[in-house]
């Protein structure tokens, strides 16, 4: 795709933005109880501490959160590798500030699911901005979807 197809494919309207934010929300909040199912799972029934439990949880949701956020959302034709590498980038700088703090917050008797669901809000919009503005800036409405 040229570079100017490319820019005008990714222009959207205010109510296509709100639309696409409404799309990203929808998809994470089922990211996020694939999250929340297996933290659950790992924190209720073994004995991992906070930090396995949740980098586990995490990244099953993340590969989740790509895949149908890339297809549906961003509508992206984008290099399926180069996306993953940028996405990739975001999480090692996101994994273990948040990891770090939710084990923090665990040792200091703040409650594992209050330090869950703050840390989830957090990636979600962090993520969508990430997304929006880095991983597919250029690059949305480019796949078959969007024709």
């Amino acid at each position: 795709m040229k570079t100017e197809e490319a820019k005008q494919a990714a222009a959207l309207t205010p109510g296509q933005t709100a639309w696409q934010a409404l799309k990203f929300t929808l998809f994470s909040a089922s990211a996020g109880l694939i999250q929340v199912l297996l933290f659950t799972l790992f924190n209720e029934v073994t004995s991992f501490p906070y930090w396995p439990s949740y980098l586990i949880a995490l990244t099953a949701s993340v590969l989740y959160n790509f895949t149908v956020n890339r297809r549906f959302t961003f509508k992206s034709a984008a290099n399926v590798p180069k996306a993953m590498l940028l996405v990739l980038g975001f999480y090692l700088v996101f994994t273990p500030l948040s990891t770090w703090l939710g084990d923090a917050a665990e040792r200091a008797g703040v409650n594992d699911y209050l330090v869950l669901g703050i840390t989830m809000l957090c990636n979600l919009v962090l993520e969508y901005l990430y997304c929006r503005f880095v991983v597919y800036r250029g690059q949305m409405n480019t796949n078959d979807l969007a024709q």
